[in-house]
């Protein structure tokens, strides 16, 4: 063995008894972890970290030991009361990437120390992923990518269900033509990929500083902020959540997808309306893993924060122009 073989080796080892001997302190009776929590609705500085039991799997669940997990909008408008909750504190975070250190009873195919990613769904719950450690249903991982590293692969799991679910609901011919608004966003971003390697004919409506990238992911057309399509499109992914004005730009007999439950505009001329809700798919999170592994999907990371500084990342969050996934690390 060569002495860089070596090395990696003994990288490798010791990463293994640190996952082990982090795997014992978490199993022992009364053991506690750091989680992000609010129990009081408004801006970032409302956010905590909060000293908590740490859980165990149930049936058909893993725990995750978090290493990366994504900070989403919809954080943000669980932090700001958008889907109530008040009176409990509420745990954050949907997106995870790290490795199973527990398995529940009733789990087949996984075992501890895989690394893999996962979507926690669910708007208001007491702890999500934005902790040291967090318990999913082993249907919602999938084994990691390999050819990113885990922040970044903390960037797929709810983005890329999201975009994979609206390109799907387009139920498209290829060669049809489909506009994705807020395109050089996470969700538009990938859409555009899986929209284009799906052989649907991409216009991109985004910022004009913005047609560089969005073309870079298959874009064969670019519209700037508040202008419009050269003609009506077969299709929409409303990423922007422009509502009527996206609907627009539909060809009677046409279809909108749009990405927010309850969100949508009413049904005209034919056009078929569709709201899309993501869902925690392991199965189908893992064909994307394999596209991000054949340097098919590009995944974007804007700035990676500890859990100690969520609030900083929150607040990063809110800032305009943000290009890629805010990450947490823990």
């Amino acid at each position: 063995m060569n002495e860089q073989a070596q090395q990696a080796s003994q990288a490798e080892q010791a990463e293994q008894a640190e996952q082990a001997e982090q795997a014992q302190q978490a199993a022992r009776p009364g053991a506690t972890m750091w989680a992000v929590v609010v129990d009081g609705f408004g801006g970032p500085e409302r956010i905590e970290l909060a000293e908590v039991p740490v859980p165990h799997p149930a049936a058909g669940q893993v725990r995750v030991r978090v290493r990366a997990a994504g900070v989403n909008p919809v954080d943000a408008a669980v932090r700001t009361g958008v889907f109530g909750g008040a009176g409990q504190p509420i745990g954050f975070g949907w997106d995870v990437a790290g490795e199973i250190d527990e398995v529940g009873p009733e789990v087949t195919g996984w075992s501890r120390g895989e690394r893999v990613v996962g979507l926690h769904y669910g708007t208001v719950k007491p702890l999500g992923t934005h902790a040291q450690y967090a318990v999913l249903d082993a249907s919602a991982v999938a084994a990691a990518p390999v050819a990113v590293d885990e922040v970044t692969a903390a960037a797929l799991p709810l983005s890329g269900l999201t975009a994979a679910r609206a390109v799907a609901q387009l139920e498209l011919a290829v060669g049809a033509s489909v506009l994705v608004t807020g395109a050089a966003g996470m969700v538009g971003g990938l859409a555009v990929q899986l929209a284009a390697r799906a052989g649907l004919v991409v216009t991109a409506l985004a910022d004009a500083a913005d047609e560089p990238l969005v073309r870079s992911l298959g874009a064969a057309a670019f519209v700037p902020r508040g202008g419009a399509p050269a003609g009506p499109v077969d299709g929409v992914v409303d990423a922007a959540v422009l509502g009527e004005a996206a609907l627009s730009f539909v060809r009677d007999g046409g279809v909108y997808v749009g990405l927010i439950p309850y969100a949508a505009p009413a049904a005209e001329r034919g056009v078929r309306v569709v709201v899309q809700e993501v869902a925690a798919d392991g199965a189908h999170l893992a064909r994307l893993v394999t596209l991000v592994d054949e340097g098919a999907l590009t995944l974007r990371t804007a700035q990676a924060f500890p859990l100690a500084r969520a609030s900083e990342a929150h607040a990063r969050l809110a800032e305009p122009g943000v290009r890629g996934r805010i990450v947490l690390t823990a």
